[in-house]
């Protein structure tokens, strides 16, 4: 009962609360990081809120990458000046955004193109594999007989074995 209250409406609250009380201690704590870090990570929130899958490999795919654009930016916020100011500075320059979000548009060109690539990769492994197991039949058939290859008639078929009680 407490699983399915916590999950009400489809949403886990227990995720918004978790999120939200990061999000609070981040303002009070760490205010320059957070300036830097939401509109860096906007395209995360984007990715995961078009992402309906239950995997979320979208979300995944394009959090990663942004993450990866915006932490050397923090890198220079933690290290040379942790203030609201060099915050602003770098989120008011157009490179430090254009290099979070092309991060992160990245992210979107893998997670699109990845998943052909390994599914034909998959395809062409199957294949190898049905054709080995197809010459392999071929050869216990050769050795054993067509006995024991699968029979098509259905006069051929061996009558069910009744069910014997005593």
């Amino acid at each position: 009962m407490a699983v399915q209250n916590a999950t009400q409406g489809g949403r886990d609250w227990s995720k918004v609360l978790g999120m939200g009380t990061v999000m609070v201690l981040l303002a009070i704590f760490s205010l320059p990081t957070l300036i830097v870090l939401l509109p860096g990570m906007l395209p995360t929130g984007v990715a995961k809120v078009c992402d309906r899958t239950d995997q979320r490999y979208a979300t995944f795919c394009v959090g990663g990458l942004n993450l990866c654009g915006v932490f050397p930016y923090l890198l220079k916020l933690w290290t040379d000046d942790h203030s609201i100011n060099a915050a602003a500075n770098i989120i008011s320059d157009i490179f430090s955004i254009l290099v979070m979000y092309s991060a992160a548009g990245f992210g979107w060109m893998m997670f699109m193109a990845i998943p052909p690539v390994v599914s034909a990769f998959l395809t062409v492994l199957a294949q190898r594999r049905v054709t080995f197991l197809r010459s392999l039949q071929e050869d216990i058939v050769t050795e054993w007989g067509p006995e024991v290859s699968m029979i098509d008639d259905a006069d051929s078929k061996p009558a069910p074995v009744a069910n014997k009680r005593r």
